[in-house]
């Protein structure tokens, strides 16, 4: 499925900047999201771009875009601000292509930097989806990233992978979405943190499609 791509102003602290973004409107849109890619990979990873067909195959409009590091050529993320504002530009935009409520989408590090912009009033989503919310570094359950997701107020889904590091151990990220004003799980049975099932291997887009048909249920919910 073909994919417009547009130019997303955003201020960053250092002055005003754009950042490469994807546009893929259903033809009979029952709602909107802005979908956010993870820390190692940009807005054409195929995990994404099968996440966005379906969507918009399944009546909802799909922005894709990419985080100021990722326009610049850099491999690591850089400051949360410049992520935040990004998530700032990306609102503005679809306030002028799309006016009406829409949803924010993030593959790990993209979804916890909507949560930040999102706690912090810069962003107003109607709702969160967060796949595979990175809570800790694997291994390091002492250094959580969590702090902020019980004051959001919106409703908030984390697709998680029944075998994904990044919230292990169960109990911490049971806790974590005990604490929430309004939070859902999705398991993703066997699933890691890409949502691969060990000994069932699919393609990533393959895996981005199947997930659809949950986040376009949830974010038409709202």
């Amino acid at each position: 499925m073909s994919a417009a791509p547009v130019r997303l102003p955003v201020e960053l602290p250092a002055g005003a900047s754009e950042v490469s973004g994807l546009w893929s409107p259903a033809a009979s849109a029952r709602a909107t999201v802005a979908l956010a890619h993870g820390a190692g990979a940009g807005m054409d990873h195929p995990f994404l771009a099968g996440l966005a067909d379906a969507l918009c195959a399944d009546e909802v409009s799909v922005l894709r875009f990419v985080f100021p590091y990722v326009e610049a050529g850099r491999r690591m993320p850089g400051p949360a601000a410049h992520a935040v504002a990004t998530w700032r530009g990306v609102e503005a935009w679809l306030g002028a292509t799309a006016p009406g409520p829409w949803t924010a989408v993030g593959k790990s590090y993209g979804g916890r930097m909507a949560s930040m912009a999102c706690a912090e009033g810069v962003v107003a989503p109607a709702a969160l989806v967060y796949l595979g919310y990175p809570l800790h570094p694997p291994g390091r359950p002492e250094k959580p990233r969590s702090e902020h997701l019980p004051g959001i107020a919106v409703p908030q889904l984390f697709v998680e992978g029944e075998n994904d590091p990044f919230i292990d151990p169960r109990a911490q990220f049971d806790e974590v979405i005990a604490s929430c004003q309004d939070a859902r799980v999705h398991w993703i049975a066997s699933g890691n943190h890409s949502f691969e099932v060990k000994g069932a291997r699919r393609p990533a887009v393959e895996i981005g499609a199947g997930l659809a048909p949950v986040v376009g249920e949830f974010v038409r919910g709202v």
